[in-house]
């Protein structure tokens, strides 16, 4: 099996504007969706990602505060899962449940793996 990297993008106004029961089954969805990948061994870990953070620039090594770009395009989380091929890791994707929000994206990027 081949390793997939999910960014998660968007989703955070339509989360905002839910009550804290709905916040609650939204939350229960995510879960439930990364518990069946567990079970079914496709799981390799995910994490949200803070909004705030550094960017580093050039051969000069700038330093700035960031990422600054609007909410849709911002990484707000990932899931590593494992698929044997991109359309699996597609089908996987579609599950996400940051779908249920018109500004949700997925992003799916398969991880190269380094000969050493």
């Amino acid at each position: 099996m081949k390793e997939y990297l999910l960014l998660f993008r968007g989703g955070d106004s339509g989360e905002m504007q839910q009550s804290p029961e709905q916040q609650q089954q939204h939350m229960q969805k995510w879960m439930a969706w990364m518990g069946a990948l567990t079970e079914e061994g496709k799981f390799g870990g995910a994490q949200p990602l803070k909004p705030d953070g550094r960017v580093i620039t050039g051969s000069q090594k700038v330093v700035t505060d960031g990422p600054f770009m609007e909410g849709k395009e911002m990484v707000g989380g990932y899931l590593l899962c494992k698929a044997d091929t991109y359309d699996e890791a597609v089908a996987i994707a579609k599950g996400c449940p940051i779908l249920e929000f018109d500004n949700g994206m997925v992003e799916v990027r398969e991880v190269h793996e380094l000969k050493m």
